[in-house]
């Protein structure tokens, strides 16, 4: 939980504090790649992570990972220019590419699978705790202090998760001699980051026609075909491709990229949604929105209860239900709406998230053993990056369209709010998929047997089995 907590409190406490950091160091213009670069390097980083993980252990990997974001925030704190505090975000964000992903991985290796849901309410918690957090922080230092105290904090957060992550976590890994897919590595860095990175700044920094983004997009496509090439003929993959065979590994996946497109649509627009139609301040739009992050882990903590009894199908399309109820209630705000019924829809995809996005991640973990789960978290992870990628850039057309040539946009309520409703149903619309893709995973449920398995060598359940998932060798 603290080392996820670095993860969680960085992504909400910068935002609030851009004003002061523009006035300190210039390049107004260039603010944007601050969270961009960042997203970036997460999430091209977080398959490697998860391989390196299956080959010599969480503990050295999360260790890494928050030695790096570490050294990022000590280097954002003494930024010079906006250049360099770019620069020194995207070492961050290596940094969460690997803490993010190991506490996941972690909570599936030490509980068993009656009790790894409540372990991922409690991860969950530090997200919604950050919501609120966050942006009070950000704006304490950024008004009394000065903004590199948003990086100095991480600092003692570091060090202290370190220490307790080296004295407290104990694995045993069998050492074996691996044969590393440097080429497949390369190419799907390279090719992720450049297909994100299209998706981010196309419409933006550039016209979707234009040579650049052409180029971009183009070359991030080529590379992920010579990728596919290379993990066909690799000894050890560096992101095996029979991740994409399993009926329940898909699943999950597909679940996890609409999850993190929905994520985006809401956090997005419904801020500005409040801020702009109905005419409240940051502060109010934020708490608004963090009703989204307060459900999540309710859910998620109670829905061990609901997949132990009725199996992670039931659960998931229990959840993708509240998510589209709440989904489609957001279509219906307009300006005479107010504000505790944008929370109010909020809350309810919050709760359906916990009940979907967290079954059926801990369904993907239980289907496979020890050497193969971090790879599997790590591509339920990076899924969700893409569909936060899409998301941005499909969201931000639509938005665009639906403004078009009004003068003045972001100074006239009823062109946001008509932008915003565009928005609006096409998370429902997406809302809507994530519930038919939770009809694909395998049902049944999980045997008493399976639920109170050691997690270090848990047989997979009925639904793995179904899904054909491999038997798991004790680590």
């Amino acid at each position: 939980m603290l080392a996820t907590s670095l993860v969680a409190l960085d992504s909400t406490i910068v935002a609030t504090a851009v004003p002061s950091i523009v006035a300190d160091l210039g390049g107004f213009s260039q603010f944007p790649w601050l969270f961009s670069v960042y997203l970036l390097a997460q999430a091209v980083s977080v398959p490697i992570y998860g391989k390196l993980a299956d080959i010599v252990g969480r503990k050295p990997i999360m260790l890494v990972g928050i030695g790096l974001f570490l050294l990022g925030s000590i280097f954002c704190a003494a930024a010079w220019s906006m250049t360099a505090l770019i620069v020194f975000r995207a070492l961050q964000g290596l940094g969460a590419g690997a803490v993010q992903p190991m506490s996941i991985t972690i909570a599936g290796d030490i509980y068993t699978l009656a009790e790894r849901a409540k372990a991922q309410g409690y991860l969950a918690s530090v997200w919604a705790i950050s919501a609120v957090v966050g942006p009070t922080l950000g704006g304490v230092f950024s008004e009394w202090l000065t903004w590199r105290w948003l990086f100095i904090i991480n600092i003692p957060l570091c060090l202290l998760a370190g220490w307790m992550l080296a004295r407290r976590f104990h694995e045993k890994v069998q050492r074996v001699a691996h044969r590393i897919d440097y080429l497949g590595s390369v190419t799907l860095t390279v090719g992720a980051a450049l297909l994100i990175l299209g998706l981010l700044e196309g419409g933006q920094a550039w016209a979707w026609t234009s040579a650049p983004s052409l180029a971009v997009l183009g070359g991030g496509a080529v590379l992920i075909a010579i990728f596919l090439v290379v993990q066909r003929r690799a000894a050890e993959p560096v992101l095996p491709l029979w991740v994409f065979s399993r009926r329940v590994l898909v699943a999950s996946a597909v679940i996890a990229t609409l999850v993190g497109a929905v994520l985006l649509g809401l956090t997005t627009y419904v801020p500005t949604f409040v801020q702009a139609v109905l005419g409240t301040g940051p502060l109010v739009a934020g708490f608004a929105l963090a009703t989204l992050t307060i459900g999540w882990p309710i859910s998620a903590t109670l829905s061990g209860r609901l997949y132990l009894r009725l199996g992670f199908r039931t659960t998931a399309v229990i959840g993708a239900t509240l998510a589209v109820l709440g989904a489609v209630s957001t279509i219906w705000l307009s300006a005479s709406s107010v504000v505790w019924q944008v929370a109010a829809s909020c809350f309810v995809v919050g709760l359906g998230m916990g009940l979907i996005a967290s079954p059926t991640l801990i369904a993907a973990q239980s289907s496979v053993g020890w050497s193969e789960r971090g790879v599997v978290t790590a591509t339920n992870l990076f899924a969700r990056s893409i569909g936060s990628a899409v998301g941005v850039a499909a969201f931000g057309a639509l938005a665009n369209a639906s403004l078009g040539a009004t003068a003045n946009a972001a100074d006239n309520p009823a062109a946001v709010a008509a932008a915003s409703h565009d928005v609006f149903v096409a998370t429902a619309v997406l809302a809507a998929c994530m519930f038919a893709a939770a009809w694909v995973l395998p049902g049944g449920r999980p045997s008493a047997q399976d639920a109170a398995a050691p997690p270090s060598g848990e047989a997979p359940s009925a639904a793995a089995v179904q899904a054909g998932a491999p038997s798991a060798e004790p680590k």
